[in-house]
């Protein structure tokens, strides 16, 4: 008979692997689980209670805001803010970082995006909450300030998604490899369904918006063309998986193998996607399975961040299959 091991104990046990824990992580990492769920909980019911639809405003990043997103951030500021266990929040739709309650103070950082792939919402597409977790540079929590949120993506302590979909997955690293839990909603329990996933170093599945060709510079369109060719050496063509979802893109491709590339276009020139709520935290999950992430020339890890609402190019999946596109993208093929 399999062990049922709830994400409560897989946090407790991880905590172990490190003699100077706190508990002050696995009980943050908690309170995101629990956010999760109140998320879910209207993400399923979302075409009954109206907040379907847009919201009829804009966010930081000057994108039409549906009403659920707002509603999963807000939904996850409360509960992640109740037990006061950060010192400094950033949300990618929130302009300004966000402070935690008064006389509550934690030593960790948290960024989030809430909703992820929000434009599918009305579709019943699979759409996600992706989070990443940081200590404070400073010993004093009263002092955090968006400095401690501008940290390189290889200082975090832990980073996660949740997928929801047919099922509800959260997958998480805090540094000692990747795991998935899937959520049991008759117990109410997220039990883990994916101990240790390791991304193959090789795919045959690669996922990019190619409804924007035009937009492309020449070593992109090559690398495409390249994907297309026959060739049974290498394995190729490749097959298309493009959902529009970067979470739900992300996750397929994470186990089975393949590429996610969403590059710097002509009318995107430093990319489009969000260093800190996006590409850092994937990329964190993906090397600690194995994989790699890039933007083409430097690892996502690597790259000193100077806004909260950073843009980068991202190319993340199979080992094999980054490098080829790295080696594209800086004239080497």
């Amino acid at each position: 008979m399999n062990k049922l091991i709830t994400i409560e104990r897989h946090f407790v046990e991880e905590q172990k692997l490190n003699p100077h824990a706190t508990g002050e992580l696995t009980d943050l990492l908690y309170d995101v689980a629990f956010a999760a769920k109140l998320v879910r909980r209207e993400v399923v019911r979302a075409g009954l209670v109206d907040i379907l639809g847009m919201a009829g405003t804009t966010n930081v990043q000057g994108e039409e805001v549906k009403k659920l997103d707002l509603f999963a951030n807000e939904k996850i500021i409360n509960a992640i803010g109740q037990h006061g266990r950060f010192a400094i929040m950033g949300s990618e739709e929130n302009e300004g970082t966000i402070a935690p309650p008064k006389n509550e103070t934690g030593k960790y950082v948290l960024l989030f995006d809430p909703l992820d792939g929000s434009s599918n919402i009305d579709v019943n597409v699979s759409v996600g909450t992706i989070f990443s977790i940081y200590r404070l540079t400073g010993d004093n929590p009263k002092k955090a300030d968006i400095n401690d949120c501008l940290q390189k993506g290889l200082q975090q302590v832990a980073a996660g998604y949740v997928i929801y979909g047919s099922s509800v997955v959260m997958v998480y690293s805090s540094g000692h490899g990747v795991h998935g839990f899937t959520y049991d909603p008759t117990i109410g329990e997220f039990l883990l369904s994916h101990e240790n996933i390791t991304t193959p170093k090789k795919g045959k599945y690669y996922s990019i918006n190619e409804g924007s060709f035009h937009q492309l510079h020449d070593s992109t369109i090559n690398y495409i063309d390249y994907l297309k060719e026959e060739d049974k050496e290498t394995g190729r063509p490749y097959s298309t998986r493009y959902i529009g979802s970067l979470v739900a893109d992300f996750h397929r491709n994470l186990l089975t193998g393949g590429i996610f590339v969403y590059p710097a276009t002509k009318k995107h020139p430093n990319g489009k996607l969000r260093l800190m709520y996006e590409a850092n935290p994937l990329a964190f999950i993906c090397e600690q399975a194995g994989g790699r992430a890039t933007n083409g020339r430097e690892r996502i890890l690597d790259i000193d961040p100077a806004e909260l609402h950073q843009r980068t190019p991202l190319y993340i999946g199979s080992e094999d299959d980054v490098l080829i596109a790295e080696e594209f993208e800086q004239g080497k093929r």
